[in-house]
């Protein structure tokens, strides 16, 4: 509801919208199937949301405003990795910091924390084994990229730049939803000169596989490699079986405990996490 009545705020500043959209998306909310993913969930609502609003990207300003920040940051973080000592582990690390840009979170909207977060990205508390995901991409013959959010797709370029681009497939979402990266968000990035960008056909906030096209389940199959970043991929994929990297910051508690880390920390893991690889 918060997400809803931010996005018809974005649209329009007539509160009597916005007590539509409320109304509305409250007697909705009576009829969800709570069992479904996350994604799944708020895939219908924002449907809705557009349709109500009549704005078919109502968070468009927003991810134009954090892709435009990121470019900003990008020259000196670029410098930074170049110097690292190990730079594929610095961009890594660049890349999971840069999601902590999502408007699915409450808060999350502070460009002052973010350029404080990605700027101080290896003071963040981190979890992860960066030798696993190095071996994993030699080893990978083709690597799958599943981005997630606007501006947050711009830090991914660092890391892609590292990885062995000929072999490497972009994927963001087939239609506007929330601050998710589009092929709008890519081409700003510059990914369309490095790599092969596609989309998955849907315009859920993860990957939903059965709700993808086609060609992207066919790209995911063939993969030796995904790389999947924030929250939303690993709600949808972490019960996928495959060669799936997760990169994302544990932004919710939801998320966290599912996990079995604190709120806030970065994360680099092959795999969905358990209490049992935890203790080991």
């Amino acid at each position: 509801m918060r997400q809803a009545l931010e996005a018809s705020r974005f649209v329009t500043e007539d509160i009597t919208i916005h007590e539509t959209v409320l109304r509305e998306l409250l007697r909705m909310t009576a009829d969800l199937d709570f069992s479904e993913c996350p994604p799944a969930v708020g895939q219908k609502i924002h449907r809705r949301l557009r349709q109500i609003t009549g704005d078919a990207d109502p968070y468009r300003k927003a991810k134009m405003r954090f892709n435009h920040m990121a470019l900003e940051m990008l020259p000196e973080l670029a410098e930074e990795v170049r110097a690292s000592i190990d730079p594929l582990s610095h961009a890594l690390r660049i890349a999971i910091a840069g999601n902590v840009i999502d408007l699915g979170i409450a808060g999350s909207d502070n460009e002052d924390i973010i350029r404080k977060s990605i700027l101080n990205t290896l003071n963040e508390p981190f979890f992860g084994n960066t030798e696993d995901f190095r071996t994993s991409v030699q080893e990978a013959h083709s690597i799958l990229y599943l981005t997630d959010n606007a501006g947050e797709i711009v830090f991914d370029r660092l890391l892609i730049e590292l990885l062995p681009v000929e072999q490497v497939t972009v994927a963001v979402r087939g239609a506007p939803v929330l601050n998710d990266a589009t092929q709008e968000d890519a081409e700003i990035a510059g990914l369309y000169s490095l790599v092969n960008v596609i989309d998955n056909g849907s315009d859920a906030p993860g990957t939903i596989l059965s709700d993808c096209s086609e060609d992207f389940r066919k790209a995911f199959s063939k993969s030796d490699l995904i790389i999947a970043k924030g929250q939303g991929n690993y709600e949808t994929l972490s019960d996928t079986e495959g060669n799936i990297f997760f990169l994302l910051k544990a932004k919710c508690p939801v998320i966290a405990s599912d996990i079995g880390l604190p709120v806030g920390m970065h994360i680099a893991s092959r795999g969905k996490l358990l209490p049992s690889r935890l203790a080991a």
